[in-house]
C-alpha cells in the first residue's frame, strides 16, 4: 500500500499557469460553447459542425479516413453518427470494394444544413480571429496542429 503524499500547492499554482493541456482544454470549450451558441439556429453543435464539414468531400470518406481527420476514435465517430444518420443528414453504406468497410457522405439534407452553417461559422470565427494578437491566428494554428500529431515513438 502507498503512502500518501501531499502535493504542495505551488504545484498546483504551476499547472494552472503552465500545464499546455489544460489551457488547450480550457480554450476547446470555450470556443465549442461560443460555435454552439452560434450554430444553434440551424440544429448543429460545433462538433457536428465539424464532421458534417469533414464529410463534405467529393468521395464518400470511410469512418477510418474521418476518424484520423478530426482526432477521434471509430467507436467515438459511430456515436457521433447515429443523431446525424436519425435527422437525415448522413448516410453510411456499406463500402462496395470491402463489404467490411463503411463509406460516410453527406444526404441532400446534410448538405442543405451545412451550407447553412457555413455563414455563421465564418462570421464568428472572423469576429474570434478579429479579437487574437496580429500574429495569433496563424501561430496558433500552427502551434495546434503540432499538438494534434501523432507523437513519435
Amino acid at each position: 500500500m502507498s503512502i500518501a503524499r501531499n502535493v504542495p500547492f505551488e504545484t498546483t499554482l504551476q499547472v494552472r499557469d503552465t500545464c499546455l493541456c489544460l489551457h488547450t482544454q480550457r480554450a476547446a470549450r470555450a470556443l465549442a460553447r461560443r460555435f454552439d451558441e452560434a450554430l444553434r439556429p440551424v440544429g448543429l453543435t460545433s462538433g457536428q459542425f465539424s464532421l458534417l464539414n469533414a464529410l463534405n468531400r467529393p468521395e464518400p470518406p470511410s469512418i477510418g479516413a474521418v476518424a484520423q481527420l478530426l482526432a477521434m476514435d471509430r467507436t467515438t465517430l459511430t456515436a457521433a453518427l447515429k443523431p446525424l444518420e436519425r435527422e437525415g443528414l448522413v448516410a453510411v453504406a456499406a463500402d462496395p470494394g470491402d463489404r467490411r468497410s463503411r463509406l460516410l457522405r453527406l444526404t441532400g439534407r446534410g448538405q442543405e444544413v451545412l451550407a447553412s452553417a457555413v455563414p455563421i461559422w465564418r462570421d464568428l470565427h472572423a469576429a474570434i480571429e478579429a479579437g487574437l494578437p496580429a500574429s495569433g491566428p496563424d501561430n496558433l494554428r500552427g502551434a495546434l496542429a503540432a499538438l494534434s500529431q501523432p507523437a513519435l515513438r
